[in-house]
């Protein structure tokens, strides 16, 4: 069962990056038919397939066209596997806003990070992109989040985290607040230098690392 389980989810991610919708609806409805955890199969197949798909688009083999298609895909998939994604219905779920920093508009990574929180059990506020950091502060609290996740693929635009952390420390309210980053240009020694509350390579990694705030 885990080498066919483990051959499923290469064969998902492969229909993401095919933009094969047919294929990735048929090997979703595989994984509930053969009792495979839906979580395992949206982290470890589509996730993976639409990561291939963007570093494929950043490397400029494909194009908004092909990305839209493989992100289609990945919905379907997505569609079929997130009703059987088992949570604890007795837990709280923990609120977050979500968004890509002001001046960047590439929010395929925040979007990765949308779903696998939401498939994770949080309640996310998703904020879009080229978000200004007072409206991260407003909309937080206006949601009472107890997390904000900031994402960027620009060095360019990385400066408008920090402003994220000196408005949360100028209204004394930092306390209050998560804060955790990601992007391409990120790491973890940038959100130690900005007061960030943790780094997060990839969308699977924000969940764990979410998971360990809250457990702490």
């Amino acid at each position: 069962m885990s080498l066919n389980k483990q051959e499923l989810f290469k064969r998902l991610a492969v229909s993401v990056v095919d933009m094969d919708e047919d294929l990735t609806v048929e090997l979703s409805n595989q994984v509930i038919a053969e009792g495979i955890d839906a979580y395992e199969a949206i982290v470890n197949g589509l996730t993976v397939g639409m990561n291939q798909a963007g570093k494929l688009f950043d490397e400029e083999e494909y194009f908004v066209p092909e990305l839209l298609m493989c992100s289609d895909a990945m919905y379907s998939g997505l569609n079929i596997l997130k009703p059987h994604i088992k949570i604890n219905s007795h837990e709280t779920r923990r609120k977050a806003v979500i968004g890509v920093i002001e001046g960047d508009t590439h929010d395929i990574g925040k979007n990765l990070v949308k779903i696998m929180l939401e498939t994770g059990g949080y309640d996310i506020v998703d904020l879009g992109r080229d978000v200004s950091p007072a409206t991260f502060v407003e909309r937080a609290k206006a949601e009472n989040a107890e997390f904000i996740f900031i994402s960027t693929l620009m060095t360019t635009t990385m400066e408008g985290m920090n402003e994220v952390v000196e408005i949360l420390v100028g209204e004394k309210i930092r306390e209050d607040y998560k804060v955790l980053i990601g992007g391409g240009p990120v790491s973890q020694s940038y959100a130690d230098k900005i007061g960030a509350d943790g780094y997060a390579e990839n969308a699977a990694e924000a969940v764990k690392l979410a998971n360990n705030i809250v457990a702490a």
